[in-house]
């Protein structure tokens, strides 16, 4: 757990020597001296903090397997239906596929994840099982949240809130929901359980929010509600949230400025097919915000390997983002931001902080976005985990 790592550039600035004990960030300063400390030479190469999968489906992936052809039809419930279907009929093991999409994610730098686990009445609690053997598997390399998501809905499958009641009860570190409105057909419902197994728990609440416009904007009024009533603030997060990008600038600057009052952080995939939340508005008002790859691989799509680094390249595109300023955001939004926007205050490349990091090559944090050349090394809490694009841990 401790490493020197000298002839670095943190963030792109004037080189320096890293020292990391314990885990943590001890110093960083020209020319440090650690006797017997095991030492990596970056070479010049900037040095930024370990790269961030706020949200994530470790679950779902097909990596592995031959090439799945894609015919679904265009509707959520049609997505998530055929899912279900093809896990069983392909025998999916989560525990292996979510080994397999770690580590890749692991290889290009990734050192914190969200992840999404299906519970529902047909696999129930399989799949958080399989992926709390994977965290266990790959602790010390890599942080893992899990949350227990209602992914084939909660209201429309009797059963399902107690699948998520045991979850939570036997280790997930927070409780999903999804789509009051479109897909559970009965926000307050929905909502109500979803907060009641937060408050019986203890534990955060992060809401997938795909509804579009006045929908989706009647839902987050639903939940800042609750959030203000529950005194929650802090301990609720709404991923995706398209309603904060339709046209109606005012009426979103408005939902926009609660999630602020509230404390409400917003993830994002920076998907560039729908209206999405545009990140200088909603970090310029003072929200906490994180990206992730959502699914790749997988039966929703054939998109994305796993490279956050890309992510952050997503985040600058989808947002028009060109200036090297700009870039930072999008960088910082997919790091030490998006750390922040899951709970996790210490991952930055400053003394004290969390000692993950991950080597990339470039003149300037934005060039290193745009080139996106393998990984030189990634560390976590101290801990070679990764060298030249590939994961010192076998991929099995």
């Amino acid at each position: 757990m401790d490493l020197l790592i000298t002839n670095a550039r943190p963030m792109g600035a004037e080189p320096a020597d890293i020292l990391i004990r314990d885990g943590r960030i001890a110093a960083i300063g020209p020319d440090l001296a650690a006797p017997g400390v095991a030492v990596e030479d970056a070479g010049g190469r900037i040095a930024i903090p370990g790269l961030v999968d706020a949200h994530t489906h470790l679950d779902k992936s097909l990596l592995g397997w031959p090439w799945y052809v894609n015919a679904v039809g265009p509707r959520l419930i049609d997505k998530i239906d055929n899912e279900r279907a093809v896990k069983k009929a392909y025998g999916l093991d989560p525990h292996l596929q979510s080994m397999r999409q770690v580590l890749q994610s692991m290889a290009f730098g990734t050192t914190l994840i969200r992840s999404h686990v299906d519970v529902d009445t047909e696999q129930g609690l399989a799949a958080i099982e399989g992926v709390m053997r994977t965290r266990q598997a790959l602790a010390g390399q890599v942080e893992i949240q899990i949350v227990a998501f209602p992914q084939s809905g909660q209201m429309p499958r009797p059963g399902t809130a107690e699948l998520l009641d045991e979850a939570l009860a036997m280790g997930a570190d927070l409780i999903g929901g999804i789509d009051p409105c479109a897909m559970e057909k009965d926000p307050k419902g929905h909502l109500d359980t979803v907060f009641a197994l937060s408050q019986k728990h203890g534990k955060p609440i992060d809401i997938h929010l795909h509804e579009p416009g006045e929908l989706g904007a009647f839902s987050m009024e639903m939940i800042f509600e609750r959030t203000r009533a529950l005194g929650m603030s802090s301990r609720v997060a709404v991923s995706h949230a398209f309603c904060l990008g339709f046209g109606d600038w005012q009426r979103t600057q408005g939902l926009i400025d609660t999630c602020a009052e509230l404390d409400i952080p917003i993830l994002t995939t920076a998907p560039a097919s729908r209206d999405v939340p545009m990140v200088l508005r909603v970090t310029g008002a003072g929200v906490r915000m994180g990206a992730g790859n959502d699914g790749f691989r997988d039966t929703w799509g054939p998109y994305g390997d796993g490279d956050m680094l890309e992510r952050a390249m997503f985040v600058g595109m989808r947002n028009n983002l060109r200036r090297d300023d700009e870039l930072a955001v999008a960088m910082d939004i997919c790091t030490t931001m998006g750390a922040r926007a899951i709970d996790v205050a210490d991952h930055a490349l400053t003394v004290g902080g969390r000692g993950d990091l991950v080597l990339v090559e470039g003149e300037t944090v934005a060039e290193a976005i745009s080139i996106r050349k393998p990984r030189k090394l990634v560390v976590a809490t101290g801990r070679v985990t990764a060298r030249d694009g590939a994961t010192l841990t076998a991929v099995p």
